[in-house]
């Protein structure tokens, strides 16, 4: 398998955020990344537009709903929105959408500190695996795996993809 290299990504998806957000006439978004390889993309972002405005940190953990299932037990650390959430346009941003489930405990865990004037989902990878209706505004690039291939963001810098494979345990 051959992978896209997240700093070759990262030039396209500034600009294709850019024109996002320009389309929709949002000046002042709030980046918030998710802990861990989120916040690195996020990180590289906010640095390809120039910027230094304070970068929001998720860590959804808390707010996963299929943790049990899989035998895993979540490491929580805190949150850190060093803004407010209502009435912001935030960026949300993932470094791999699969299921979806990371994003939907990402905007169960936003709602509760406030209600937001929208949402852009911002992801380096979609593989095309969702099990709920949630799709990025910007990607950097979509992939179809095997069952049994993941793909993790190594970082914080420089981003580099490792495939994985799942051990017959775990799928």
């Amino acid at each position: 398998m051959i992978l896209p290299n997240p700093e070759q990504l990262l030039p396209e998806m500034t600009e294709a955020l850019e024109r996002y957000l320009n389309e929709r006439d949002i000046r002042e978004p709030r980046f918030i990344g998710i802990r861990t390889g989120g916040v690195w993309v996020a990180q590289a972002l906010l640095e390809a537009r120039g910027q230094s405005e304070p970068l929001g940190v998720l860590d959804v953990s808390f707010y996963r709903d299929d943790f049990t299932q899989k035998g895993l037990h979540p490491q929580v650390q805190p949150s850190e929105l060093p803004f407010e959430i209502e009435g912001q346009h935030l960026v949300l941003i993932d470094d791999v959408l699969m299921t979806g489930r990371t994003i939907r405990a990402a905007l169960n865990e936003l709602f509760d500190y406030g209600r937001p004037a929208s949402v852009t989902l911002v992801c380096l990878l979609d593989l095309n695996a969702r099990e709920l209706p949630i799709r990025p505004d910007v990607v950097g690039a979509t992939l179809s795996l095997a069952p049994d291939q993941r793909i993790k963001l190594l970082g914080p810098a420089p981003l580099a993809l490792e495939p994985q494979r799942l051990e017959a345990s775990q799928s």
